[in-house]
């Protein structure tokens, strides 16, 4: 421009600071800012509020004030866009009271869309009492619109409100505003992923019944939610109505369904709901294939199980690592070993294994009596930090007992003592084994007393007795049941 004596105007300016605020430099966009005034341009409104909204957007609230306090002295007037980016990056930056004066400088002149704005800032960062302030505010004005409302039920959603959510709907009306899709959908969201399928269900046919177009999505947010609830006649009587309206289920609804039927062991009806998958052209799907193998290993197919895991291997997804898991726990039932730990070293080679892949090869190798095996992945769990539920110290605890490691077992017990993970019913029928090797049959009547009548003093009590049994051994290496005749008390060892 200057090459042809073209000298660039304040609208030159304008544009290359929204240019590099729109790249992310906000650098370079004030530097042309600062150019400009050494220009002897005046920047006018357009030239703050583009860089006052790159300033808030980026949380610069110094050089955000001092912007809007030149932009007061020269009376240019903040936008409602702009402004309720001023109010979110002093939500962001916890600076609540700034937050709020700033609202009612502007709540006199905004629309219902710079409320629901406002709203919005205070209610994503959970600050529920200032957005019920501000939605007041809106209410005493008259600006309440549906989308005000709708930010508003979102806040009560993320805060756990849901009774309050549900009558920000009810209240509509009163004020003359309907409910629409997405007034609809939050509550059926919020209301379904808080265990209440039968209020979710109550929208839902709100939904309905208002005429709005319904597709896959909400039929199958209710429906899961009625799996979740166990409500089997719920979940065949929406899906039924799904298919007698036309709604095509999607891959999502059909795993749902696979999944509630397999956690049953009902093989035959989740095979149904997988030829409607089939039938649908839906099969190639992740989550369709990781309902089959769910099924299939709690059936005990192994076959159909191994030939499901190749299917979604080959789509060359990421997220089989719980099919890789079902796997590894189906081999570990029956034993076999080279299947199970080639799943298992894979899963480490991309760095996917997890607490549960090293438990159930722990599992696998007590199984088979490779205890060594067992120590040495046991060992590795500790060392990654991947020993912390109780299925895990459970896996440990017994496979120590089994091999007849007294001493390592109840070490195991202390550190789950120290870890705060609270022991459960397979914990204690394997420390019972110890105490009985150790003919401590009468203090063991005293310490299942003892725990079901949930005292204070139980786990002491039990670390107490096992810690004198191991003493009393003297030897960390005897086993309880020897190969060449079972010692004392198989049946605990079997039934694990």
């Amino acid at each position: 421009m200057e090459e042809f004596h073209c000298l660039p105007d304040t609208r030159t300016y304008n544009i290359l600071i929204w240019l590099y605020r729109e790249s992310n430099d906000i650098d370079a966009a004030e530097h042309y800012f600062c150019k400009m005034k050494a220009e002897k341009l005046v920047p006018d409104v357009v030239s703050c509020r583009t860089l006052l909204y790159g300033y808030s957007t980026r949380g610069m609230f110094a050089k955000a004030e001092a912007l809007i306090k030149e932009m007061d002295e020269s009376s240019l007037a903040i936008d409602e866009y702009t402004q309720s980016a001023v109010t979110r990056m002093y939500v962001n930056a916890g600076l609540l009271e700034q937050s709020w004066r700033w609202f009612e400088r502007f709540c006199n002149q905004m629309d219902s869309e710079c409320f629901a704005a406002n709203i919005d800032a205070f209610g994503e960062k959970g600050h529920i009492v200032l957005a019920e302030k501000a939605f007041i505010c809106c209410v005493e004005r008259k600006m309440l619109s549906v989308s005000v409302c709708n930010v508003m039920i979102k806040a009560y959603g993320l805060a756990e409100k849901l009774d309050e959510a549900c009558e920000i709907a009810a209240g509509m009306e009163r004020y003359g505003v309907l409910p629409d899709y997405l007034t609809y959908s939050s509550l059926i969201q919020l209301l379904s992923s808080a265990k209440l399928p039968e209020k979710a269900l109550y929208y839902f046919r709100k939904m309905q019944a208002a005429k709005m177009p319904i597709d896959c999505v909400p039929y199958s947010v209710v429906i899961t939610s009625f799996a979740k609830d166990h409500n089997l006649h719920m979940v065949e009587c929406l899906f039924r109505e799904m298919v007698t309206l036309g709604v095509h289920a999607d891959a999502y609804v059909y795993s749902t369904l696979i999944d509630t039927y397999a956690e049953l062991g009902n093989v035959q009806k989740a095979a149904a709901f997988f030829g409607l998958v089939t039938k649908a052209g839906l099969c190639e799907n992740a989550s369709i294939y990781n309902s089959l193998i769910k099924l299939y290993t709690k059936a005990g197919y192994i076959a159909e199980a191994q030939e499901t895991y190749k299917l979604l291997k080959s789509l060359d997804s990421d997220g089989n690592l719980y099919a890789s898991n079902c796997m590894i726990g189906l081999y570990s039932d029956h034993c076999m070993v080279n299947e199970a730990r080639e799943i298992f070293e894979g899963l480490k080679v991309r760095g996917s294994a997890n607490e549960f892949s090293y438990a159930m090869m722990v599992c696998l190798y007590k199984k088979v009596a490779r205890y060594d095996e067992a120590h040495r992945i046991s060992k590795e769990m500790q060392a990654l930090g991947l020993l912390t539920l109780a299925l895990s110290y459970n896996s440990v605890i017994q496979m120590y007992v089994s091999a007849g490691k007294v001493e390592e077992a109840v070490k195991i017990f202390q550190k789950m003592l120290a870890s705060s993970t609270p022991p459960n019913d397979a914990t204690f029928k394997a420390l019972k084994v110890i105490l009985l090797k150790g003919g401590s049959c009468i203090e063991i009547a005293k310490l299942e007393s003892l725990r079901r009548s949930h005292g204070q003093d139980c786990l002491n009590q039990w670390n107490r007795a096992l810690s004198l049994v191991v003493r009393s051994e003297g030897t960390t290496s005897r086993r309880i049941i020897r190969h060449s005749g079972t010692r004392i008390h198989s049946y605990y060892i079997d039934s694990f």
